[in-house]
């Protein structure tokens, strides 16, 4: 009895302590985006494992308290650029100190030492160190081996007295070593390890070429300052992946265009950027938002930090994800080759508190196999997180698509949705990958959940293709069909109108709004026998302007998915009956006004009258579109908006030609009292805006006192 009792007591401990053998719990919440930049909450793709500190690597009395760069080596061995201490730290994959580059004997044989260095980079042979301080860069073999030092470039592209600040370096396989100067403005500085200058790369659109730096030679400081302004953004950092591409990084955009810039994916003002090997700007950006941090600038988790992100370095993972690092917020953004945020997770720790994972200031970031390792210099530590079984299955997923392994990749992505329902990434994977295998209609369901319509415009443009091959024969009986009945409509509309003109005495309404369809077509007679041969009503008018609004209502409930994702022109009926109803009556009273003073013949009634005709070709254009809208494509938007456009010029035709006939008006004076008549209603609206505000404030006011004299009574 007392044997099963210890064993139940020794059995106990061990689930006590089997949470610390696993790892502490993230103190975070990972998330992603939706289209619409709804945050969505995500399970942890990374979780911290454990808190490297001086104690743990074996400093002893010489902790690094002024860290600023992180490198991973081929062999996972760690590199510590530890500035403050003037020297490099390099430690075992397992995070124990193996050795300390820090003094040399120089090329001259004279006795050396690092001066703040900012930066570090490692191949397999050699490691190049940013010696800040020193203008140079010093290289060592693996094993911490003085090799030479590399000295800062001659060119005349250089500004005469520019101080050269080597912060970040990155070299690729050709052994062309990539700098980064903290003075520098130009972009990347590309050497080779004899100093040799061979360019700058990566630099903004709006900075100086090559030609204006030479001719700045030649000006005065006070055009030099003048000219200040148009002056390149100077870069914070580097990195380069397994195929030579080069990420860099900078935090000096200006905040209004950062912010900008995440909806709009314009490479110019993005604060990342991925060059090939002639410095062109290679990042795709086909994620919902530019890959550049926060989305929610205004509204992010925690929210105690507003504003864009403060892009501090890049770290390249597996399968053409890449990592950058917010130093404003301590939070790391993942994506995927193609710009789509995998997920976001950190947060601006607490010093205070000694919970792994609660980073208090950022300054790199770097893979280490499955492992994430964040340098955090607020508390003089490297945070170590292990990538979850979600994270691993995300990774697989994207390595079967890598691999064009698309069956076993949708089992991945089809479990990944099942862990993460709100997922974008995973219906667009799933979209693809039925797309691939010919199931369109799937295709398209997966597409319209996350609202891409590049891509359901693309499956779309395959069922529409094969209807097409197959139904060919009624395309052309459907254009003959709908040409002959046009013909016979308007055929018709004409023989009314014919009849209505011998007809003597009151028209009926039919005949009236039929007569709508002669004015389109002969304005200057029809808006003449409109007003004096009385063809026209206040129903007929009323009727038009029904039809109108009916024709917009239609067009806001009946317009294809693929040219109104986000239901945007979605208006109730009421909102349809102001969208046409205010403008026109805006427009009647305020040409009444104006032709009343510019002796104008047309009374109010006349004006409303002739407004309502005008309107004709709208619905008539706007019906068919509509329904037209349902079969064209994305790329195809241009001929609805054509159509549009078509139908409101018009009507604009329509309309001034009405209101010179109605009031019997020259050219030039008609034109004059349009101008003054849209004029007129800029003022009507600023009246009623004035009005209305002042009744608010007038209605506040009176609660106010009322609300007073209450807690006074």
């Amino acid at each position: 009895m007392n044997k099963l009792i210890k064993i139940f007591a020794i059995g106990l401990m061990l689930l006590t302590l089997l949470p610390m053998a696993v790892g502490a719990a993230a103190p975070y919440k990972s998330y992603t985006y939706s289209p619409a930049g709804e945050l969505l909450n995500s399970p942890n793709a990374y979780v911290p494992d454990m808190n490297v500190d001086s104690d743990y690597i074996g400093l002893g009395d010489l902790p690094f308290d002024g860290a600023r760069d992180l490198f991973v080596g081929p062999d996972e061995r760690v590199y510590i650029a530890d500035t403050a201490n003037n020297r490099i730290l390099v430690l075992t994959r397992y995070y124990k100190l193996d050795y300390i580059i820090e003094t040399f004997v120089n090329d001259w044989g004279v006795p050396d030492r690092l001066s703040s260095p900012a930066g570090v980079f490692v191949n397999e042979k050699n490691i190049y160190v940013c010696d800040t301080n020193n203008s140079r860069i010093v290289l060592f073999t693996i094993d911490g081996e003085f090799v030479k030092v590399i000295d800062q470039p001659e060119s005349n592209l250089f500004e005469e007295g520019a101080i050269y600040k080597p912060i970040a370096c990155a070299v690729d396989q050709y052994g062309r070593i990539f700098v980064v100067s903290s003075t520098t403005y130009q972009g990347v500085i590309v050497i080779n390890d004899n100093a040799e200058f061979f360019g700058f790369i990566g630099a903004q659109s709006d900075t100086l070429s090559a030609l204006q730096i030479l001719w700045r030679r030649f000006q005065t400081k006070e055009q030099r300052e003048q000219q200040e302004q148009v002056l390149a953004k100077e870069l914070n950092n580097i990195t380069i992946d397994k195929n030579n591409f080069i990420y860099v990084t900078t935090s000096a955009i200006d905040e209004g265009e950062l912010m900008a810039q995440i909806t709009s994916k314009d490479p110019k003002t993005s604060p990342i950027k991925k060059l090939n090997a002639s410095g062109a700007d290679v990042l795709k950006r086909n994620g919902d938002f530019a890959p550049s941090g926060e989305v929610r600038l205004n509204a992010a988790p925690g929210a105690k930090i507003q504003g864009a992100s403060k892009l501090v370095d890049v770290g390249v993972g597996p399968v053409g994800t890449w990592s950058i690092i917010d130093q404003k917020r301590s939070k790391i953004y993942t994506y995927d080759e193609n710009g789509n945020l995998l997920f976001a997770f950190g947060d601006m720790g607490d010093t205070a508190t000694s919970q792994i994972g609660n980073v208090s200031e950022i300054a790199a970031v770097a893979y280490q196999g499955s492992k994430l390792l964040v340098l955090d210099t607020a508390n003089d530590s490297i945070v170590v997180y292990r990538r979850t079984e979600y994270g691993d299955l995300l990774i697989n997923a994207l390595q079967n698509d890598a691999d064009r392994k698309f069956d076993v990749a949708k089992d991945d992505w089809t479990e990944i949705l099942k862990r993460n329902i709100n997922y974008s990434l995973a219906y667009l994977q799933l979209g693809k990958t039925e797309a691939r295998a010919g199931n369109y209609d799937a295709a398209m369901e997966y597409f319209q959940k996350i609202k891409n319509t590049t891509d359901y415009s693309s499956a779309y443009k395959e069922i529409r293709s094969e209807w097409a091959s197959t139904y060919f024969w009624i395309i052309p009986v459907a254009v003959v069909v709908i040409f002959f009945l046009v013909t016979k409509f308007l055929g018709y509309a004409a023989k009314v109108n014919l009849r209505a003109t011998m007809k003597i005495g009151r028209k009926s309404v039919k005949e009236e709004v039929l007569y709508a369809f002669h004015i389109i077509f002969h304005p200057f007679d029809g808006f003449w026998d409109l007003k004096h041969e009385k063809r026209g009503s206040m129903k007929s008018a009323l009727a038009l302007l029904l039809f109108t609004i009916v024709a917009f209502f239609y067009k806001s409930i009946g317009t294809g998915y693929i040219h109104n994702p986000d239901d945007s022109q979605m208006l109730t009926v009421v909102g349809n009956i102001t969208a046409v109803v205010v403008p026109l009556l805006l427009w009647v009273i305020a040409n009444w006004c104006i032709t009343t003073l510019f002796e104008g013949e047309g009374s109010m009634k006349d004006i409303f009258i002739a407004t309502c005709y005008a309107l004709t070709p709208l619905p008539i254009i706007m019906i068919p579109t509509t329904i037209l809208s349902n079969v064209l494509l994305a790329n195809e938007a241009g001929i609805l908006s054509l159509l549009y456009a078509l139908g409101f010029v018009w009507l604009g035709i329509l309309l001034v030609l009405g209101m010179m006939i109605t009031h019997d008006y020259s050219v030039g004076k008609n034109i004059l009292a349009c101008i003054a008549t849209i004029a007129g209603m800029v003022f009507i609206m600023f009246i009623a805006v004035l009005f209305s505000t002042l009744m608010t404030q007038i209605i506040s006011f009176i609660s106010d006192i009322i609300t007073e004299l209450s807690f006074r009574m």
